[in-house]
């Protein structure tokens, strides 16, 4: 088990990569496991291009000023600070300096929040920012050795370090509400259910699935289909269905399969429409983004 000692922007900026005055992004994928991504990022010139994925993003500045569009508002990031940003939520990225900025990030399912929140809605962290004073310490410590493995118990346990955190600075203060009912009288979300169709959808993204078959494996209507899932996952089928065939494109592109084939395989219409899709997920085209990976 990782020790959760505090560790903040200076303890961590060592292990970012010195990019210098080049102009460029830089990427980095650590360990991760299933519904976790850890990733680090330097960026020097031109930012990222809006755009909106479907995960929780909890990041900390490690060097230079971050600035991003968040909610029609603009923000910045100053080293030692994080960030979270809501699934679905459209931002950009530049930096507020010509140093450029570099971070480090975690990429969290929010099937992983629904569990460990019992059902409860997802939370919601209006301001994206959290100061120094504000963080929890512990969390730097999931962002210092990213290429450590993540086993089952660290998954978990990082997983109920985010989610703290999220309810912490969401309005979700009382933990005890988080498996009571709906305001209104209504009825909890069907859980069970909705991660039907959601396994369904995940466990082949390159097929389109119709309402009927999403009616029949959840026994739910579909409108209630439509509704709930975006409510328990954070985005709609449609769009979940994108994000996993995004996921398998950027698996092939990183193992060297050109962008025609992998846009076949992953299910995309040609590469123009997954060049399309992927710049609105993840703000750099598969070109620059596989560049940024060198």
């Amino acid at each position: 088990m990782r020790h959760e000692s505090p560790d903040g922007a200076a303890g961590l900026r060592r292990h970012l990569p010195d990019g210098g005055a080049r102009p460029g992004h830089r990427l980095r994928f650590g360990s991760g496991a299933a519904g976790i991504e850890r990733l680090e990022a330097s960026l020097v010139g031109e930012g990222f291009a809006t755009h909106r994925h479907d995960t929780y993003a909890i990041g900390m500045t490690l060097r230079g000023v971050q600035t991003f569009r968040y909610r029609g508002e603009p923000r910045h990031c100053l080293p030692g600070e994080w960030h979270v940003l809501h699934p679905d939520e459209p931002h950009d990225g530049v930096a507020g300096t010509d140093e450029g900025f570099g971070y480090r990030i975690i990429y969290l399912d929010p099937s992983l929040v629904q569990e460990a929140l019992g059902g409860a809605p997802l939370p919601f962290v209006a301001d994206p920012v959290i100061g120094r004073r504000d963080a929890d310490p512990a969390l730097a410590a999931w962002l210092r050795d990213i290429d450590e493995p993540l086993d089952e118990v660290e998954r978990l346990t990082l997983t109920l370090r985010v989610v703290r955190t999220l309810v912490r600075h969401s309005g979700m203060r009382n933990p005890s509400a988080w498996s009571s009912p709906r305001p209104g009288g209504r009825a909890p979300l069907a859980l069970e259910a909705l991660a039907r169709v959601r396994d369904l959808i995940a466990g082949d993204p390159t097929v389109r699935h119709t309402l009927t078959e999403f009616e029949q494996v959840s026994g739910l209507d579909r409108w209630t289909v439509a509704r709930q899932f975006r409510v328990a996952f954070g985005t709609s089928p449609t769009r979940f269905r994108t994000m996993r065939q995004l996921d398998l494109a950027r698996g092939l592109l990183r193992n060297g399969v050109p962008l025609a084939e992998a846009a076949q395989l992953a299910g995309f219409a040609d590469q123009a429409h997954m060049s399309r899709m992927f710049k609105r997920a993840y703000g750099l085209t598969p070109a620059r983004w596989t560049a940024a990976l060198a």
